[in-house]
């Protein structure tokens, strides 16, 4: 009984030791840290050595116990030997087919059929299932091995009811209990292991995919950053640029202006030396223009609206520009608004605040005999015009009329059309000039008419 006993328990045990080594095989190799190769390497003389081994050992035990029956002796270890053969034959000698399903699927049935015939004719060789195990569980794919498992299991289960009358009903009910009892808890690790594989091969799926979502989310990142550093140089750049040209006009606009008047007024000195009264009065204005330049230029430098702009709206800023120009330099300037008068955005009033006074101080330089000037600001429904005219001599607009260098026709445009406007020049030769800006405020800004 005892030896029955080992031959129900120990096979059994083995079984499931494999089926659980199976699983943890399973889990392993589905992880990418490199020791899927550690197992694989332990389990090779799993199926490379031990099922010889066992073999060796059946052998073993058939001379000890059947020394005395030579016929019965030449059968068994005859099988053996086939068994051994057929091993090394379908699986040791060949790697390659290990992974072609059909020649492991023959190999393997083989293998149970050997074992069937040998545990029928003795007990003992139930001892070798274990080495069926291993092949069943390694190298069959799901779900093909759960009937290879099962096949095993019958092996064992038949070792293990030796000495059962299975002519009678009790004996084959317990014959069947013995099968159902290897057979379902082997069939049951396969399909854990199944299950665990699926589990972790998702789970290294979704690991995998992480990976390669935050490298692709550093690279953009790197890439972003080297983006945002161009962005920054070229924003950089811009803005230097900006502030050149915005000091440009603001220089034009202010310093260049005064000094302009202060260089005309004291040549009207020069030539009123024998009037004290005008040779004041022109000392006076140059005084004056000199300050009112001075404090312009402050303003400019720290980005303040202009003074008139300071104090008033934009209709009164240039009305008081007019009359300061015409006091100075003895010309009517006649300013009209029409319109209901409005709120503009700052950098709007600016611009055409700015204009009128290029455009007066263009006037006096270059127009010539000039007896009036206009300037009229209009405020219409979806724009704001600033006309200014004269009746000069005129000039030709198509031609080039800043050959010193000057640079009031230029800022003029510059002022207006950064917010979005437009400047018109009409004049011709022999006809007075004009220029007409116009910006149209929409949501804080100027758009272009």
């Amino acid at each position: 009984m005892s030896e029955l006993a080992l031959l129900t328990l120990l096979p059994w045990a083995v079984g499931a030791a494999v089926g659980l080594f199976r699983w943890e095989w399973v889990r392993d190799a589905e992880l990418a840290d490199g020791r899927a190769a550690g197992w694989d390497q332990r389990f090779r003389p799993m199926v490379t050595v031990v099922p010889y081994v066992l073999l060796a050992v059946m052998a073993a035990l058939t001379i000890a116990f059947k020394h005395d029956q030579p016929g019965s002796l030449a059968i068994d270890l005859a099988l053996c030997a086939a068994a051994a053969v057929w091993s090394l034959a379908l699986f040791t000698l060949h790697p390659a087919w290990r992974d072609r399903v059909g020649v492991m699927g023959v190999f393997l049935a083989g293998l149970i059929l050997f074992g069937l015939v040998m545990v029928l004719r003795n007990p003992w060789f139930g001892l070798y299932t274990p080495a069926l195990y291993f092949y069943a569980y390694r190298i069959i794919g799901w779900p093909r091995e759960l009937y290879f498992i099962a096949g095993v299991a019958v092996v064992a289960g038949t070792a293990q009811s030796a000495g059962l009358d299975t002519g009678s009903w009790v004996g084959r009910l317990e014959y069947l209990g013995i099968l159902v009892v290897n057979i379902a808890p082997m069939c049951l690790l396969a399909w854990m292991g199944e299950i665990g594989g699926r589990y972790y091969a998702s789970r290294e799926a979704a690991l995998r995919e992480s990976r390669e979502a935050n490298s692709r989310l550093a690279a953009a990142l790197a890439e972003n950053a080297a983006l945002q550093e161009r962005l920054v140089e070229q924003a950089r750049a811009a803005g230097v640029l900006d502030e050149r040209a915005r000091m440009a006009r603001e220089i034009h606009d202010t310093l260049a202006q005064s000094l302009t008047g202060i260089v005309t007024q004291l040549q009207a000195a020069e030539h009123a030396a024998d009037d004290p009264a005008a040779w004041r009065r022109h000392h006076a204005a140059a005084t004056a223009l000199a300050r009112e330049g001075l404090t312009e230029a402050r303003r400019s430098v720290n980005e303040l609206r202009p003074e008139p702009l300071e104090t008033g709206r934009l209709a009164d800023a240039v009305t008081e520009v007019a009359a300061e120009w015409s006091a100075r330099h003895g010309i009517p300037a006649q300013v009209t608004v029409t319109g209901v008068t409005r709120t503009m955005p700052t950098e709007a009033e600016v611009a055409l605040l700015r204009v009128a006074q290029e455009g007066l101080a263009n006037v006096a330089k270059h127009a010539g005999a000039v007896t009036r000037v206009g300037l009229t600001l209009s405020y219409m429904d979806q724009q704001v015009a600033l006309d200014v005219r004269d009746d000069g001599r005129g000039f030709d607009p198509t031609a080039r009329v800043e050959r010193d260098g000057g640079f009031g026709l230029v800022a003029m445009r510059q002022r207006i059309e950064a917010v979005s406007g437009t400047l018109q020049i009409e004049s011709e030769v022999g006809v007075g000039p004009g220029s007409r800006p116009a910006c149209r405020p929409r949501r804080g800004r100027c758009a272009r008419e």
